[in-house]
């Protein structure tokens, strides 16, 4: 059974750091494309950035760094310079096929997700 587990969250004022961690089980970690994304309440969920089994990265924001943890399991996302529009729910997410892809409607699995807050 896959399974997904986001921490890391919480509040932070604007200008500041957070770094959210991402542990997976049931999953053979090393060749999976794990992918993060963020909503606020209504809007739709967007892509923030994702990471493949080669560790090649694709990111929206400049600001955030994506990396890979094989041996634990665990992909990161470092966010600096965090503002008021950075504000959502984080989500990463997985799936069976090795192609990276920004659409969340091509990931079969979900984290909880985690609160990030940022105020000013």
């Amino acid at each position: 059974q896959v399974q997904l587990v986001e921490s890391g969250g919480g509040v932070v004022q604007a200008g500041g750091s957070l770094r959210l961690s991402c542990t997976a089980s049931g999953v053979t970690f090393r060749s999976r494309t794990i992918s993060w994304f963020r909503q606020a309440p209504g809007k739709e969920r967007e892509f923030v950035g994702n990471i493949r089994s080669g560790g090649i990265t694709d990111s929206a924001q400049a600001r955030f760094t994506i990396s890979r943890d094989n041996a634990n399991n665990t992909v990161y996302l470092q966010m600096n310079s965090l503002q008021l529009e950075d504000t959502a729910v984080y989500y990463c997410a997985t799936t069976d096929y090795l192609l990276a892809s920004r659409s969340p409607t091509y990931y079969k699995y979900w984290g909880q997700g985690t609160q990030v807050t940022v105020s000013s």
